[in-house]
């Protein structure tokens, strides 16, 4: 498949509603363009750039709430923890 892609005088372009779709990108998603030599030609490799989710993170907040959080304390919790589960 060949699209053709027109530059504006400010270097923004417009990409076809199929490319958008094949590549899983949005209005605002950011596209990483690669430079790579192929049998001795520059060719330009576009591809969407994978955010990383955080789905998890704060997941734990509930168990920090309220107590210390320095090393000290951290570590007499652990302990204790470690001293529960042989029994």
């Amino acid at each position: 498949m060949t699209q053709t892609i027109r530059l504006t005088s400010k270097r923004q372009a417009t990409f076809p509603v199929q490319l958008c779709r094949e590549l899983g990108v949005e209005a605002g998603d950011d596209l990483i363009l690669e430079r790579k030599k192929i049998e001795g030609e520059i060719a330009w490799i576009l591809k969407p750039k994978k955010s990383i989710e955080y789905k998890w993170f704060g997941v734990l907040h509930k168990y920090a709430k309220d107590k210390d959080h320095n090393m000290e304390s951290i570590r007499a919790s652990i302990g204790k923890s470690l001293g529960s589960s042989k029994k």
